[in-house]
């Protein structure tokens, strides 16, 4: 089930507080793999390019999906620190927000701002006319993952639902 749009409480770029995001409601199941098989930056990122697009129906642009979100990487890198990684994309093949996400079994260089290697990814991919709701998901994700005990849930999480129910709690809960 693909919970992403207006008609159910996914963010837009109206104003107001109802459109508050939810990362919990940008995920679905089937676009968060636990753990993910990637041993690298390259593969990790194609690895969840590829939850987006088979869940999307998106195969013809896989390759243009997957250029956009390196092209971006290749600006600054999107380890935010702590073991987090936000990779994310503006791509017009996408008519709202879209989120991949997944855990590694081991630490992966990834150029992190801090330093550290990085094991929690969240990737999000939004259209070009959704730049309002594209920076409040990023901002959320990123204030979110500042809480150690959350990130450890995570990456304890044994399968994609429990990763999906740990961070709709963590939501409800801040």
């Amino acid at each position: 089930m693909d919970r992403t749009g207006p008609e159910n409480g996914a963010p837009n770029d109206a104003p107001g507080e109802a459109n508050a995001v939810r990362v919990s409601d940008l995920l679905t199941a089937e676009r968060i793999r636990v753990p993910l098989a990637g041993r690298d930056k390259a593969e990790l990122l194609r690895e969840l390019v590829d939850l987006v697009v088979a869940s999307r129906g998106l195969e013809s642009e896989r390759e243009a999906i997957y250029a956009a979100v390196l092209e971006r990487e290749n600006v600054l890198s999107t380890g935010i620190g702590d073991g987090v990684a936000l990779p994310h994309a503006k791509f017009g093949g996408v008519s709202e927000l879209v989120m991949a996400a997944g855990v590694s079994r081991e630490p992966v260089e990834f150029g992190a701002l801090d330093g550290r290697s990085v094991r929690l990814f969240f990737l999000l991919l939004g259209p070009d006319s959704a730049v309002a709701s594209h920076v409040r998901a990023l901002a959320r994700v990123s204030r979110l993952m500042r809480e150690e005990s959350l990130r450890q849930h995570l990456l304890s999480a044994d399968d994609a639902e429990r990763f999906l129910t740990t961070l709709a709690e963590a939501e409800r809960a801040s």
